[in-house]
C-alpha cells in the first residue's frame, strides 16, 4: 500500500511539474496582461501543489531525522502558501477580466 502511495505521489509530481512548465511558457507568450496574470496564478498553484507533493513524498521515503522533518515542513508550508497566493491572484485577475 505504501508503494502505491509513493508511485501515485511521483506521478502527481510529474503531472504538476509538466503542467506548471506549460503554463509558464504560455504565460510568457501571452500578450494580454490579464491572460498573463491568470496563467501565472494557475502556474503558482501548480508549483505549490508540486511542493506539497514533494513534501509528502519525502515523508514517505525518508524516516524522521530532525533535518528531514524541518525541510519537509518548510516545503509543505511554502507549497500551501503558493497555493493560497495563486488562488488569491486568480480571483483578482478573474474579477478584472469579468469587469466587476
Amino acid at each position: 500500500m505504501i508503494m502505491l502511495i509513493k508511485y501515485l505521489l511521483f506521478v502527481l509530481l510529474v503531472v504538476f511539474m509538466i503542467s506548471a512548465a506549460m503554463y509558464s511558457f504560455s504565460s510568457r507568450r501571452a500578450v494580454d496582461p490579464l491572460i498573463k496574470g491568470l496563467k501565472r496564478s494557475i502556474m503558482n498553484m501548480l508549483l505549490g501543489a508540486m511542493l506539497v507533493t514533494l513534501s509528502l513524498m519525502s515523508m514517505f521515503i525518508f524516516r524522521g531525522s530532525t533535518l528531514n522533518v524541518v525541510i519537509e515542513a518548510a516545503f509543505l508550508l511554502l507549497g500551501i502558501f503558493n497555493i493560497f497566493s495563486g488562488l488569491r491572484s486568480h480571483g483578482y485577475y478573474s474579477r478584472l477580466r469579468s469587469g466587476s
